[in-house]
């Protein structure tokens, strides 16, 4: 897997995990920060979130034009410019609540997401342009598995340091996290709390009173913020070191993505296919309506950092004990992520030396677990941000077993179809959402407040095992990406093609905010009931249409087997 690939490979993958850590550190906290420093409703917060998601994936479409009329290598370094000056300006620490602050925000946001567009799909061109050398030509899938798992790498970490920088914040000052407290001291501020929720206030924080217990609460809020500036000043920190990755590297990859340097690349030119005009119809219609169905894909799933977070904020015990308090431990979970890449290595290794460096690895990674195990107590005082390490955990850590599995179904003919997966994939997120809704109405969990917490709490284990489940489907849907619309987008149309499928992406995650405008108005087992059944209806709608769609892409060349892990960055 890691052998005979190109030193510009494992450059630009570095470089990606910097900018992922980045980007994730931000993406983990800004519901919350929005909420904290703005004092935005769910729904307002949820808008703004939504909005900054879709033009994350709309400005790759924009920053692909700009890098096939000027040059690749340096739209992706403008790119990591550009998105360090919008980390930098979100660390400045601003008035909470001003307008001025507010303004600055927005402006901060939109940079990062011109960076994202003039870096993201750029870098993913200069990594497949890698292996138009005929030496490389046959690594090209597992070479875009290894950057998928630098991608989730990079976001498996973000979350940890994001709770570590506020909880250092808060202790510096002599406070405490509390999902409860930024609602309550938010009402508090506007003059909108009621005398119940003022008494649970005051007994949050210490037995204030008066304005006394106001100044507190501006202090609390205050501070809180302060400690997501700390995350946006690491995310400035990330930009830097992906930079300085990409440019001492530069030498890896000369001449990649420029076509005035084609030979020096030892690139050879494969004359494109002729297709019929009914061809190359019923293919741009096949991508069409798989997009169609993507675009729900991604409203579901990018809920993750909207209500799911919502969900863990206000509905989940901020404590765990037991072998789950190993997952609120990123090392433990590395630990996890070694041991089963040692696992796989001993079983595939073929010489004793390799086998025996193999075994010694994973021996000492379930040893490493043990001593994690025994030395964190019961974790309390949980951020609702971290639950969004385990997607990335879980994707490094399955990638193996998916490699495995779709290979073996491909040696045998009987690898599913992209379309076809996409639709498995629809079906198990529904079910995700299905267990969300079932334990939701089985706990009796009404409509979530806009400030505090519910009075009823659910284990965090339920999260910890829907993210499991989501990432069963986003293995199953995601890694059709770039590679299934490479293969099928007709030759002449390929850029268009892959403009909309960046557009599909941006809509889904537009359509987020439908949940989160929801959030405080109907009881959360509705939510998920409406989630499920969107997942439902584009499945079904997907295997309503297969036969077309399998019909109008039957003389697409087979992939090889590992062909179904290649990704976009996520």
């Amino acid at each position: 897997m890691f052998k005979n690939q190109p030193k510009g490979l494992y450059v630009l993958a570095l470089a990606n995990t910097g900018e992922r850590f980045g980007y994730y550190t931000m993406l983990a906290i800004l519901l919350l920060f929005l909420q904290a420093k703005f004092a935005f409703t769910t729904a307002t917060a949820g808008f703004i979130y939504s909005t900054f998601l879709a033009l994350v994936y709309f400005m790759p479409m924009l920053g692909g034009m700009i890098a096939d009329k000027w040059n690749f290598q340096k739209t992706v370094t403008l790119g990591i410019i550009v998105m360090f000056l919008g980390y930098l300006i979100m660390a400045i620490p601003t008035p909470t609540g001003a307008t001025s602050s507010m303004v600055i925000m927005f402006a901060a946001l939109l940079l990062i997401s011109c960076g994202t567009g003039l870096f993201k799909g750029n870098l993913q061109v200069m990594v497949g342009d890698l292996y138009n050398n005929p030496r490389y030509s046959e690594k090209r899938d597992v070479a875009f598995s290894l950057f998928y798992m630098a991608i989730n790498i990079g976001a498996m970490f973000a979350p940890s340091v994001t709770e570590a920088l506020c909880n250092h914040a808060l202790q510096s000052n002599g406070l405490f996290y509390n999902p409860a407290l930024p609602g309550l001291c938010n009402a508090l501020i506007a003059g909108e709390i009621d005398p119940a929720k003022l008494a649970t206030l005051s007994e949050l924080a210490g037995g204030l009173q008066g304005d006394t217990l106001l100044e507190w609460c501006r202090n609390y809020m205050d501070t809180i913020s302060t400690g997501y500036s700390y995350a946006f000043a690491v995310a400035c920190g990330s930009m830097i070191l992906s930079f300085l990755i990409y440019k001492l590297g530069a030498s890896t990859y000369t001449g990649i993505s420029d076509s005035k340097a084609d030979t020096q690349n030892g690139s050879t030119s494969v004359a494109a296919p002729e297709l019929t005009k009914e061809q190359t119809r019923s293919r741009i219609v096949a991508l069409l309506l798989v997009f169609t169905v993507v675009i729900f894909f991604w409203m579901v799933f990018h809920q993750n950092g909207a209500t799911l977070t919502k969900f863990a904020q206000q509905f989940t015990e901020t404590s765990a004990s037991g072998w789950t308090r190993i997952g609120f431990n990123v090392w433990a979970l590395a630990t996890i992520v070694v041991g089963v890449y040692s696992a796989f290595s001993l079983f595939q290794s073929k010489t004793t030396k390799a086998r025996a460096v193999s075994g010694a690895v994973l021996v000492a990674s379930c040893i490493g677990l043990y001593l994690f195990y025994n030395a964190t107590g019961t974790v309390e005082g949980i951020q609702p941000q971290i639950y969004q390490q385990f997607n990335p955990f879980y994707v490094v850590a399955l990638t193996p077993f998916s490699v495995a599995l779709f290979t073996w179904l491909g040696n045998r003919k009987k690898e599913p179809s992209a379309p076809r997966k996409i639709g498995y994939g629809m079906i198990v997120a529904g079910v995700a959402f299905g267990i969300m809704a079932l334990v939701s109405a089985t706990a009796g969990l009404g409509t979530a407040p806009e400030d505090g917490v519910s009075a009823t709490l659910v284990s965090p284990n339920l999260l910890i095992g829907v993210y499991l489940i989501l990432t069963f489907a986003e293995l199953l849907l995601s890694p059709m990406g770039i590679s299934f619309v490479s293969k099928v987008a007709p030759p002449k149309y390929k850029g268009a093609m892959m403009g909309c499928w960046f557009g599909a992406t941006a809509i889904g995650n537009y359509l987020v905010v439908i949940p989160t405008l929801l959030w405080v108005h109907i009881p959360v087992w509705t939510l998920w009931l409406i989630l499920l059944v969107v997942c439902l209806i584009s499945a079904a709608f997907i295997f309503s249409i297969m036969k077309k769609l399998e019909a109008a892409t039957a003389d697409v060349p087979a992939a090889d087997p590992v062909d179904s892990i290649e990704e976009e960055a996520i």
